[in-house]
């Protein structure tokens, strides 16, 4: 099947451009841009001729900015074939799966969707995406885009279009315009955010990253989530409590405060799951701050998380917010925020291929009756050792000579692994040649 995505050149554009790439569709994209080097990089077409390409479309997504979604819409739409489908993805609803309605033929069949998720996420598994489709004009299309999420491990909510932009006023529109107004606060104080951190607690470390993770990203993108028309009224809203709270804590209304935070949680519902969800939260990255400060003195691997490059040494000092490693004399700081800690097979793995290894041949007879591939996975436990392999086997009447292949970890002392090898070799019975 062809998909053409409108937009394709954008961040979330390309994002679709290669899960739909992977799932053996046709794709071809299509960027006020005009940049044709992400299509060469992508392995897909550019819509050079762009009227040519929606005629020949089995699908054409539309993922542009929300304020000139629907003007996109309205001069694609037309032009789409008997039997396509036009789907957009945008974060309001009402607006775009109007135009769809009113541009787009009779016969081309439509498809609000938005996934709940960006262009960051690695893969579709465990995101929400929510559909909108409008009775007798998503029929055939629906199903076939619904089960290509679901088989991929998406989650799949089904509303329609008012209910949509009602619910995403405050599932984005409040979220974000609260995380943004706390850092135009921090802003207008002139607050030092970063000196903040040496004080933080583990709460106030989630929310400043939540801020920060915010204040990151495309600022055009949040603008336009915040025009959904149904973000006004949560607006008022929100801004009425913060003037009447503020109010309970100038006139030191200690009471009236209690029973508003009351009243919250007693609309709010399951205030204990949520208290169990944000622990385990805490308990995350407290539990990985423990366990660097518990590799003080040992052997550790981080991943850089950005670079993908490991940095690898003994564990010298852990504060609040970095790491520093020792190798070779040479000492590396890193911010804990920026890398992860390898577990032990994934740090195995990395030696085994990242480390210039050495091997070392080891010859002995075995006691009688004994079982050399057994003794091969016995080996394979000695610290420091990588692999062994069996390279020779002789046999001279009762006699069994074994010479074993040990490959040893470049960071290892060669000798003193080797050593350990006979050693366990002579304990359990066999002789060194």
């Amino acid at each position: 099947m062809k998909i053409l995505i409108i937009g394709g050149t954008g961040e979330t554009g390309r994002w679709f451009v290669k899960f739909y790439k992977k799932h053996g569709f046709d794709v071809a994209i299509w960027g006020v841009n005009k940049k044709k080097d992400i299509a060469e990089t992508l392995g897909v077409r550019f819509a050079d001729d762009l009227d040519d390409e929606i005629r020949t479309s089995d699908i054409v997504m539309i993922s542009v900015p929300i304020n000139i979604t629907e003007k996109t819409i309205q001069e694609i739409a037309p032009k789409m074939p008997s039997g396509s489908l036009l789907m957009d993805i945008t974060s309001v609803k009402t607006g775009p799966v109007a135009a769809m309605q009113k541009f787009a033929p009779v016969d081309v069949e439509i498809l609000g969707t938005h996934p709940m998720f960006g262009p960051s996420i690695p893969d579709i598994r465990g995101q929400i995406v929510i559909f909108t489709p409008i009775e007798g004009r998503s029929g055939r299309w629906f199903p076939v885009i619904r089960s290509l999420y679901e088989e991929n491990g998406a989650h799949i909510e089904i509303m329609d279009t008012s209910e949509h932009d009602r619910m995403m006023a405050v599932v984005q529109g409040l979220t974000h315009f609260a995380y943004i107004s706390i850092g135009s606060v921090f802003m207008e104080l002139e607050f030092d955010v970063a000196r903040s951190r040496r004080f933080m607690s583990p709460m106030y470390d989630i929310m400043l990253d939540l801020v920060g993770r915010i204040l990151a990203q495309n600022p055009y993108l949040y603008a336009m989530i915040q025009m959904n028309p149904e973000v006004a009224k949560v607006h008022r809203a929100y801004i009425c409590q913060c003037n009447r709270m503020a109010d309970m804590v100038k006139n030191k209304d200690i009471e009236a405060f209690v029973n508003n935070m009351k009243k919250a949680a007693a609309h709010f519902g399951d205030t204990e799951s949520a208290l169990r969800r944000s622990e385990k939260l805490i308990g995350t990255k407290i539990a990985e701050h423990d366990e660097l400060v518990r590799g003080i003195g040992k052997q550790r691997a981080l991943k850089h998380i950005y670079s993908g490059v490991v940095h690898y040494g003994n564990v010298k000092k852990v504060g609040p917010r970095s790491v520093i490693l020792e190798r070779g004399g040479k000492t590396t700081e890193l911010l804990i925020e920026n890398v992860r800690l390898l577990d032990e097979l994934e740090l195995i793995a990395w030696k085994t291929t990242s480390m210039k290894n050495v091997t070392r041949d080891v010859s002995v007879f075995i006691p009688h009756g004994s079982d050399p591939e057994i003794l091969k996975t016995v080996l394979n436990g000695v610290d420091g050792v990588v692999s062994s392999d069996i390279i020779d086997v002789f046999k001279k009447q009762n006699d069994t000579s074994v010479t074993y292949r040990i490959t040893i970890f470049g960071d290892s002392n060669a000798a003193l692994v080797q050593g350990s090898v006979e050693t366990l070799l002579k304990g359990i019975g066999c002789t060194i040649r």
